[in-house]
């Protein structure tokens, strides 16, 4: 099957993207290649079809958890042989998963980049027929991105015991963090294709101002279709999700704290549009696909212009107008110059930290290799006294040093252990009937669950039994006060997997030069941010292209710089006379020159930059009926 082939029958598509096509090809040649591409811009196609057609499986690093089951999912829906290997897993999950990368027909084994160092995975990728090395996220491989973690570093040494081409993607690498990816990578020779970073349907608009919640408040009700506030903390997404829906506006919250059946039922009712507007932090909209966004808020600046293309490009991908809208004042200014001083802590201080963490856990010197810890972030804060922020920074520098992997946000399934032999369950008298048929399925479908505890699909057995799933815990619960069962409940956490024995005062390897250089490149990308929202000459699409490399690109047309540069012709009248009425036929007669369509007038006062949202129709029907300004074109 040709590629073309490939990507209708599995994916159901005529044709493929611009550059996708290219990417296939040169994976197909052998060749290793770095594919930049914007948000939304298909990047898992350019190494799912190639995949396809060639023999083994495609070892897939990512570091988004969740991202990865959903992939993992929507490849076993369509057919394709796909598992994973997380920081959420116990060994034996592990174990299970690699011995059926090994030696099963899988297609496709993600994993999380901190298992790729690990003696049990290195043993079991021996025995694979490895196709491709896909790196996710490629821009966490250099120290200049914004997001470097140390364990994709790995991935350079994985590629001296697996001979295979590979396939990199990002969708946020300036120029010298390409150059940096392919030379951590190993390329044997340079291939770099890029997209062009272009949304033309996206106007990307900045405000200046003080009232933000009036200004959301116009830009919800003025702007048809669905939308996403982007905000700093979970407080706030509560907060002002309440406020949009006191105003009326259908809206709900979304942050890492919630539950994943909360997370999970928030976000298909924002797919299918139960909810308009969803409020949250930026742990929301990583590999959503949800095509028809038509505005996408920054409430709170982002600190990194790599952060806000990312979650300004949500909006509008299935290529119809839509809004990048951030709304800033000084406070936002003050508050990212403060973050950007926090982030960094005093080597002194991280290296308390790092103690204190052992501390924690009584894990003395010497001692924790290799260990999987649940960490609560807040109640570490309050044993030892800390202020949060500072604290959480210290432990993600930690990480950067190689010290450990934080994985945020993780879901630890339901482990169930039989804790009586199979003779004795004859002699157990449960309460309800249901109890019996639990056991039995457990039993013939979870191997060893009478050695050690195993991951329970809840789900699955709730429908077996024919119960939901708040059901099904409580006779789990009743089983283990019975003392039959060990029963784990599924849990929501942060994991810190450590990498070596606890070290000694002194011995705590910081690296103050890479720590220098972390922090004056998180300070150069929180000044770009700040000089993005704050100037007023060059068009907000040029800015950003510029920073990614794209340089003298032509300007946009569309952000708020644009049309505040078009506008001048007639911009002044209108203030002078403040006559809605001026400021459309302004617009029509001197911008348009008396040649424009429905569309041209509604793209420019149904926007976020326009003051006319709700009015400017019924004004124009009657500057037509008095011949101030000529009909529209058909």
């Amino acid at each position: 099957m040709t590629p073309s082939e490939v990507l209708k029958a599995y994916w159901g598509y005529d044709s493929f993207r611009p550059k996708q096509e290219e990417i296939v090809r040169a994976a197909l040649d052998g060749k290793d290649v770095l594919a930049i591409l914007p948000t939304g811009g298909g990047k898992s196609v350019c190494f799912q079809v190639p995949a396809m057609m060639k023999e083994g499986i495609a070892i897939v690093v990512t570091p988004l958890i969740a991202l990865m089951k959903d992939q993992v999912q929507n490849l076993n829906d369509r057919g394709i042989k796909a598992l994973c290997v997380n920081a959420g897993m116990g060994r034996r999950e592990v174990d299970l998963a690699l011995n059926n990368a090994a030696y099963g027909d899988f297609k496709f084994l993600y994993v999380s980049p901190e298992r790729l160092g690990t003696s049990l995975f290195r043993s079991y990728l021996q025995e694979m027929n490895v196709s491709y090395i896909v790196v996710d996220e490629a821009h966490c491989i250099s120290q200049w991105g914004y997001d470097f973690r140390p364990d994709y570093l790995q991935i350079g040494q994985l590629r001296e015991l697996v001979d295979a081409p590979v396939i990199a993607l990002t969708a946020t690498a300036t120029p010298d963090v390409a150059e940096d990816i392919m030379l951590r990578l190993g390329f044997d020779e340079k291939c770099l294709i890029k997209s062009g970073f272009e949304r033309p349907n996206l106007s990307y608009i900045v405000r200046r101002c003080e009232d933000k919640l009036g200004q959301l408040l116009n830009i919800c009700t003025g702007v048809s279709g669905t939308g996403i506030v982007y905000v700093r903390s979970r407080k706030k997404t509560e907060e002002l999700a309440s406020f949009l829906a006191a105003n009326g506006v259908s809206s709900s919250f979304y942050h890492a704290g919630l539950g994943p059946d909360s997370r999970s039922d928030r976000q298909a009712r924002w797919k299918s549009g139960n909810i308009r507007v969803m409020v949250c932090t930026n742990a929301f909209g990583m590999g959503i696909d949800k095509p028809d966004v038509r505005f996408v808020v920054h409430f709170d600046v982002p600190d990194s212009p790599e952060a806000y293309f990312q979650e300004a490009g949500r909006g509008g991908r299935d290529g119809k107008r839509s809004f990048a809208v951030t709304l800033w004042n000084s406070s936002d200014t003050k508050r990212l110059r403060q973050i950007a001083s926090v982030s960094f802590p005093s080597l002194e201080y991280i290296e308390d930290i790092y103690h204190k963490v052992h501390v924690f856990f009584d894990i003395p010197y010497d001692a924790g290799a290799g260990r999987q810890l649940k960490f609560d972030l807040d109640g570490f804060c309050r044993r030892f006294r800390l202020q949060r922020q500072a604290a959480y920074y210290a432990v993600v520098y930690l990480e950067r040093t190689g010290h450990w992997t934080m994985s945020e946000d993780v879901d630890i399934s339901t482990k169930v252990q039989i804790s009586v032999s199979r003779n004795e369950l004859y002699d157990v008298e449960f309460p309800d009937p249901k109890m019996v048929r639990l056991l039995e399925i457990i039993m013939r479908r979870y191997t060893g669950v009478f050695s050690f505890p195993v991951p329970v699909d809840e789900e699955y057995l709730a429908g077996l039994i024919d119960v939901q799933v708040p059901m099904l815990r409580q006779l789990l619960y009743k089983l283990s006060l019975e003392h039959v069962i060990k029963y784990i409940p599924c849990d929501h956490a942060t994991v810190l997997f450590l990498h070596h024995e606890r070290l000694r005062p002194k011995n705590v390897n910081l690296d103050p030069a890479r720590y220098n250089l972390l922090k004056n490149s998180a300070m150069e990308r929180m000044q770009k941010m700040i000089d993005y929202i704050s100037q007023e000459d060059t068009c907000r699409s040029s800015y950003l292209l510029d920073y990614f490399g794209q340089k003298e690109s032509p300007a946009c047309g569309t952000c708020d710089v644009c049309r505040d540069s078009g506008n001048k012709s007639y911009q002044r009248k209108a203030d002078e006379s403040e006559d809605p009425a001026v400021e459309i036929s302004g617009f029509i007669n001197d911008r348009m020159k008396g040649r424009y369509t429905l569309d041209d007038v509604a793209r420019h006062f149904s926007s976020p930059a326009s003051s006319l949202s709700q009015s400017w129709a019924e004004l124009l029907r009657l500057l037509i009926d008095e011949g101030t300004v000529p009909p529209p074109l058909q």
